[in-house]
């Protein structure tokens, strides 16, 4: 009976302190309105929305860690998540509570002063449609309004969550054709009472657009469509009809492409939303849109008003492009002195390795300078605005190594600027792209990129694979410092007035800090995992934290075989949040199984047999196994299964023996054949990787 009556008590401990934390949610949360947002400098203790404040500088005022006692800084808690794919989001803090989200969109609530797990929300996204995601099942964060939590999910709807209790308020569908495969993984934004969420999906084959919804009741305001749809339908505005002259082709039978997957920025002063615009689909303009055009509004940065969706102006990066420049990469909003006036302007450094600053008010060019090795293109023309094309890479006689890659010179990773050094700091990458035309034709169940890019620019040796972190003068446009690392995909940036820069460095999984005027590394920290994420600083009770999530991923660490292999990272999710003074330390990591041997294969196997394997293994496999079946760990490396796994190749892939772990079945496209050719193809691969690691001489078939 004692037993009994403590463990009730427990329970209703339990529960009272549970009522507390969602009563003091509620309470903190409730106010989170656009005055609150556009005061949120007044509010340097708090994260707001995505970049801190509407401009999204991601910059914090605060100022008790400085570069000077930087070394006291240690971590405060750790909060594992139990995942191992790739974790992105930028943090919401209000007054201590921490909102995140992660992979297939579940979202967190978690007490910042102590890193108690207030809450989780799983929106259960089916494990099938991870199959849509070209880059990771990733998602890079959530809105707060007005008592909610806003998430898009992988599967496409737009969720309302009651942030005091985890639970959902509304949800809608985002998607006007289920039969298409769109994804959201980017994170909403609020305008006036307006969740305004775009998607992703350009590579399978879909048309770009992005949504505005009643933050009350999940109604839809408003839809803009970033690329022209069937000529033969009324266009649906002005602005579709300007961009109809632009295309050829059939465009629309695969979409077209413009997916808004990252960049949404809400400028309160102008009433204006920017929106950072992607590639097109498929990805060779030749296939996409043969005759050429510039394929409006693909790749552009395109300003509409907040409460119609009406565009205002467009500026477009890359026209007519066909490696996937896409200018879907953070914008940031700054007002800075140029030729002695100040101007009101829009920074963007996107995949084609230009920084741009353009004036935001009318999107006219500013400026326009390299950033990056770039030789697609000699320069910007300051008149017209365009780049000065170099035609051979366009491969349209043939095979062009291009700077940079479809992985750009910069990706979605966040970039910050610092009103006191004037600086901006950008995660950039140095990685060679290979793009050849093929033959092309519509498939909804693959990639569509009209280019065997997919099979080729990830074939590069690791060396040539590079990254740094690049402090950035705008008005100048130039190098202010470069801190340079063996390897890209490095994580997002935060700076303070502290005179601090903080990201994460992928080779050795890094947290680390610079002095943001002049580079100095002055702290750092073994995080156990590459950090890609963006970090942020919030304070309570006056002291002031900095949380970032820990988890490595994305399409990098799917597609970049060795090169990613090369970081030696390991893949584990966390939220860490340090403090001056704390004293945690992370639990070491369990031992890597080891490597089982490959079993021989059959006799029967010949080599047309694994010629035939290792292209319908790289039409299906590669976006999340690696070329080659090169494994970086973020997904078990295939090849290093034992002989029951190979044995099990038809049930997984066709009967989805693993769809729950998030390996889709692929019945559709595959016959039992087909699947077993796949299997040898991977086990030939594991075999020679068994003879390479153990220097033995190479099996005989």
């Amino acid at each position: 009976m004692r037993t009994l009556m403590i463990a009730a008590g427990l329970c209703l401990v339990a529960a009272a302190s549970h009522a507390q934390d969602s009563a003091r949610i509620k309470e903190v949360t409730a106010t989170v309105d656009a005055k609150r947002i556009q005061n949120a400098e007044s509010e340097p203790g708090n994260w707001l929305t995505h970049g801190r404040t509407y401009s999204e500088q991601r910059y914090s005022p605060l100022d008790k860690i400085t570069d000077k006692n930087i070394g006291e800084l240690g971590l405060g808690w750790a909060l594992d998540l139990d995942t191992n794919r790739g974790l992105e989001a930028t943090p919401i803090v209000v007054d201590g509570v921490i909102f995140a989200s992660g992979p297939w969109s579940v979202v967190w609530a978690v007490d910042g002063r102590t890193g108690k797990l207030l809450w989780t929300f799983d929106p259960e996204v089916p494990r099938q449609w991870g199959r849509n995601a070209c880059c990771d099942v990733v998602n890079r964060g959530v809105a707060v309004w007005k008592g909610k939590v806003y998430v898009g999910t992988l599967d496409g709807r737009l969720m309302a969550i009651d942030a005091a209790t985890g639970k959902k308020a509304w949800e809608t569908d985002t998607l006007i054709d289920r039969s298409r495969p769109y994804t959201i993984t980017g994170a909403p934004r609020i305008a006036n009472g307006k969740v305004i969420i775009g998607n992703g999906g350009a590579e399978l084959g879909v048309r770009g657009y992005v949504t505005a919804y009643d933050a009350e009741t999940g109604k839809q305001v408003w839809r803009f469509f970033t690329v022209p749809g069937n000529p033969a339908e009324p266009a649906e505005n002005a602005a579709m009809a300007r961009a109809l002259p632009t295309w050829h082709g059939r465009w629309w039978e695969t979409g077209g492409g413009g997916t808004v997957w990252d960049a949404i920025v809400y400028d309160p002063e102008l009433d204006l939303v920017y929106l950072g615009v992607g590639n097109g689909s498929p990805w060779a303009q030749q296939a996409r849109s043969p005759g050429g055009g510039d394929n409006l509004y693909l790749s552009s940065i395109v300003a509409v008003r907040a409460d119609t969706g009406e565009m205002v102006w467009w500026y477009q990066t890359t026209p007519g492009d066909t490696w996937d420049y896409t200018a879907t990469q953070p914008i940031i909003l700054a007002d800075l002195q140029i030729e002695g006036k100040t101007r009101k302007v829009l920074m963007q450094a996107p995949k084609n390795g230009f920084f741009y600053v353009l004036d935001r008010r009318t999107g006219q060019l500013i400026s326009a300078e390299k950033f990056a090795t770039v030789t697609w293109a000699s320069g910007v023309d300051k008149t017209t605005g365009r780049p000065i094309e170099i035609p051979a890479a366009r491969y349209f006689s043939g095979p062009a190594v291009v700077f940079p890659s479809a992985f750009g010179a910069h990706s979605w990773h966040p970039m910050s600027f610092n009103p006191k050094t004037g600086l901006v700091y950008i995660p950039a990458m140095e990685i060679p792209g290979v793009y050849n035309v093929k033959d092309y034709k519509y498939d909804k169940r693959t990639w569509n990129l009209g280019t065997d890019t997919l099979e080729t620019f990830t074939a590069f040796p690791p060396e040539v694979a590079a990254g740094s972190l690049l402090a950035w003068d705008p008005v100048k446009q130039k190098e202010a410092w470069r801190i340079k690392y063996e390897t890209p995909w490095n994580g997002g940036t935060l700076t303070t007035a502290g005179n601090l820069v903080f990201h994460g460095v992928a080779k050795g999984g890094k947290f680390v800090a610079y002095t943001a005027d002049t580079g100095k590394k002055v702290w750092e920290f073994d995080a156990q995992t590459g950090v890609v994420a963006g970090p942020v600083s919030w304070s309570v009770d006056g002291e002031q934290y900095i949380t970032v999530m820990a988890g490595w991923g994305g399409v990098f660490s799917l597609l970049g075989g060795d090169a990613a292999k090369a970081t030696g990272v390991r893949y584990v999710g966390r939220m860490l949040t340090f403090k001056l003074g704390g004293k945690q330390t992370l639990k070491p990591l369990a031992e890597l199984p080891a490597i089982p041997v490959p079993p021989p294969l059959p006799a029967h196997v010949t080599e047309a047999t694994l010629k035939e394997g290792s292209r319908l293994y790289h039409m299906n496999c590669l976006p999340c196994h690696g070329p080659g079946a090169v494994g970086a760990g973020q997904i078990r490396d295939i090849r290093h299964t034992d002989a029951s796994m190979f044995d099990s190749y038809p049930q997984i892939l066709l009967e989805g023996a693993f769809v729950s772990r998030g390996m889709p079945k692929f019945d559709d496209i595959l016959s039992k054949e087909e699947a077993e050719k796949i299997r040898y193809f991977v086990q030939a691969q594991a075999i020679a990787d068994h003879e390479k690691r153990n220097k033995v001489p190479a099996t005989k078939r």
